[in-house]
């Protein structure tokens, strides 16, 4: 096997990234893809170079977007050690098209489950079926993949329908104290007149049993023969008898407070999605609940094992990995995202967090697409994006804690009428301060901000890229410093976020500006 580089955030398109990694160096892969049901769905941190990739995808069919994950499918599989396995998460719109590709590069026999999860409550649909679940297809690369027998919660209802018996230790439900077939020695002789042999059975109580045992009493039944490891069991109460003794097998006492709960089911409904209120919830349309990719890592790697995901988004499955003790590496094509992530795996673990191909030069911020460009200059200042999309006077966010108006400007020798037209924003907001932020500005840009002091006494910081990409930039802008200590900004509401029309022509507009 070889070694990896973990603890990484990758920003880059994922078909580059996996493609430079070691086979054989990952035990886990997850991907949550964007889905081929709803392109303006998928528009997330207003990356518009990714949505028109998603759209060149979506325009040539089904066929070219299972040809697109086809491309980066191929890699994970080779970057997977022989023990690990990839749960790949979609919708029913393409999740049989995406199980025939993955057969075909898994081949049939290494398809494991389909896991349903619920992700939402009841949808009234006029014409079908209301929709409520996703597809998590889970795939090994061989036959000696890594698995944890996992339980989750009893349901309420299964507690009610199975728990039916009590006594002086709780709640219980009654065990069978027998397996199938027929065996030698003490586990095929009579108990108590009771022959399982003649039934076609033998005695095999359940491990549980001899736990519970030794937790009660201190005492060990290793050395004890079948017949007498019963015996004493019974003794300290841990079989049910029927009411009548011939009426019925002894069968084992299983409380409720020791059973492990029920082992992974493939219709998942006890794990909530994302909703308004959650604390996790980080305002990414497509969040996925922590504790359903914890359920994935725990059963399918072990600790110090290596987790990927190539589609990261906001980050909830390195997050995870990381807060389960697994190494773990994201790759995510947007550097918001990415930004996003290194926030919040700050706060999930104390280990320094390497991201690489992220914006460092005025130059990458040049060829960042115009709202991704905004983006990143609203989380320089850990603010908040402006809540409207249209009519905003040209303020495109709100600084941290004060507030101050920002606006966000992808051009050099920004002007005058720019200058102009922010004070405007400004007054009718009743602000005394804000920032411009540009490639450049004009002489006639800095003699309008002198002459607003001066007059109007409103203070406009004309900040140019180089400038923010400068650690001396929290000299004179205090509310930049210390930002990785600050809460993560929120993003966009949904009404406030662009469509996926106005991304796909935002080069257009900018260039218009």
């Amino acid at each position: 096997m070889v070694a990896i580089d973990t603890g990484v955030l990758y920003r880059e398109d994922n078909l580059t990234a996996l493609s430079a990694m070691p086979s054989d160096s990952v035990d886990l892969v997850y991907l949550d893809p964007p889905f081929f049901s709803n392109r303006t769905y998928e528009v997330v941190w207003g990356d518009e170079s990714e949505v028109r990739s998603f759209e060149d995808r979506w325009d040539g069919g089904i066929n070219h977007y299972v040809e697109w994950m086809r491309a980066r499918v191929r890699q994970m599989h080779r970057v997977l050690k022989p023990t690990g396995s990839l749960y790949l998460h979609c919708d029913p719109h393409a999740s049989h098209y995406l199980k025939v590709m993955l057969d075909e590069i898994f081949g049939q026999t290494q398809f494991r489950s389909e896991v349903i999860w619920k992700r939402t409550g009841s949808h009234n649909s006029a014409k079908r079926w209301g929709p409520q679940h996703d597809t998590l297809l889970f795939y090994s690369k061989t036959d000696k993949f890594t698995w944890n027998r996992t339980f989750q919660q009893y349901d309420p209802t299964y507690v009610t329908e199975k728990f039916k018996f009590s006594d002086e230790r709780g709640v219980y439900q009654d065990v069978s104290l027998t397996g199938p077939g027929r065996n030698g020695g003490d586990s095929g002789r009579p108990w108590r007149g009771i022959d399982p042999d003649s039934k076609g059975r033998h005695w095999q109580p359940p491990s549980l049993m001899y736990d519970y045992y030794t937790k009660l009493t201190g005492n060990s039944l290793a050395h004890l023969s079948m017949q007498d490891r019963l015996d004493e069991v019974d003794r300290v109460g841990l079989i049910h008898w029927p009411a009548r003794r011939g009426g019925g097998q002894p069968r084992f006492k299983q409380y409720l407070h020791i059973s492990p709960g029920l082992p992974l089911q493939d219709i998942v409904v006890d794990i909530r999605p994302i909703n308004a209120r959650a604390a996790e919830r980080l305002g990414y349309p497509t969040q996925k609940p922590q504790a359903l990719l914890e359920r994935i890592i725990e059963s399918s790697c072990d600790e110090g094992s290596v987790v990927l995901d190539p589609f990261c988004g906001c980050g909830t499955a390195v997050a995870a990995a990381a807060t389960l003790k697994r190494r773990w590496i994201g790759i995510d094509i947007s550097p918001t995202a990415v930004n996003i992530m290194l926030a919040r795996m700050r706060k999930v673990t104390p280990v320094p967090v390497k991201v690489i191909g992220a914006p460092d030069t005025e130059d990458d911020l040049r060829h960042l697409a115009p709202f991704e460009f905004q983006n990143w200059v609203v989380q320089k200042f850990v603010g908040t994006h402006s809540p409207r999309k249209s009519g905003d006077m040209g303020i495109d966010g709100y600084s941290f804690m004060v507030g101050n108006p920002i606006q966000v400007k992808r051009s050099d020798r920004v002007g005058r009428n720019v200058v102009d037209n922010f004070e405007t924003a400004m007054r009718r907001g009743g602000h005394d301060k804000g920032y411009i932020v540009a490639f450049s500005f004009t002489r006639g840009a800095r003699e309008e901000v002198a002459r607003a002091r001066w007059h109007d006494k409103l203070e406009i910081e004309l900040v140019t890229v180089n400038e923010l990409l400068r650690p001396s930039i929290e000299e004179r802008i205090p509310e930049l410093a210390s930002v990785t200590s600050l809460p993560l900004p929120p993003s966009r509401p949904p009404e406030a976020r662009p469509s996926a029309e106005e991304l796909m022509h935002s080069d257009v507009k900018a260039a218009a500006v």
